[in-house]
């Protein structure tokens, strides 16, 4: 059933609302609840995150919260980055490609469905299995302190850290990066604290 406190959304998806419109028909017949959260329309079953609909620059696309455990029989599911463990997305560039996939996006919104109420989970990946950029590490093996303030912090906000820390593409960049969050670590803070 379509939901009036979403109907924002689809009036200012600009070059996507066609598509967007017609992702949420499809969604909707497959008899999940509409709810926004996060800005975006989300499909829910009994209050589990199923699907949701967001737009980009270059496309619109269908997340599928749990797609890492969906058989991807049409080679259609898209992994955002390397850091995203569960989330698959169906990506979109034009409403033809959305009305020529209605069948098999229906396909994958019911796997969604029975991969939630089977209760299955997604393993994720320790904390421990992120690499440690190196100019973190030498900072960590330098400082006992930091060390053993890192190590105290939740694997969510030591995560968040290692993250933020990689994704600087310059040595130069990660050393400053670290050396500015130094005080929040000792301090027993997050990235965003």
């Amino acid at each position: 059933m379509i939901n009036p406190e979403v109907d924002w959304y689809f009036d200012k998806a600009g070059q996507w609302q066609a598509a967007t419109e017609q992702l949420r028909a499809i969604v909707l017949d497959c008899g999940l609840t509409e709810e926004l959260k996060w800005g975006c329309p989300c499909y829910t079953l009994r209050g589990a995150n199923i699907v949701l609909i967001h737009v980009f620059k270059e496309y619109c696309a269908l997340l599928l919260f749990k797609g890492a455990l969906l058989a991807d029989t049409h080679g259609i599911l898209v992994q955002q980055t390397e850091n995203v463990q569960s989330a698959r997305q169906i990506r979109f560039t034009d409403v033809k490609d959305v009305v020529a996939q209605q069948s098999a996006l229906k396909t994958y919104i019911y796997q969604a469905v029975a991969v939630e109420e089977a209760g299955l989970r997604v393993p994720l990946k320790k904390t421990k299995d992120f690499a440690v950029p190196e100019e973190f590490q030498q900072k960590l093996d330098s400082m006992p302190a930091l060390k053993n303030a890192f190590e105290a912090l939740t694997p969510g906000r030591q995560r968040a850290y290692l993250f933020h820390f990689a994704q600087a593409k310059q040595s130069k960049t990660r050393t400053a990066r670290v050396d500015k969050y130094i005080p929040h670590i000792l301090a027993g803070k997050g990235l965003e604290d």
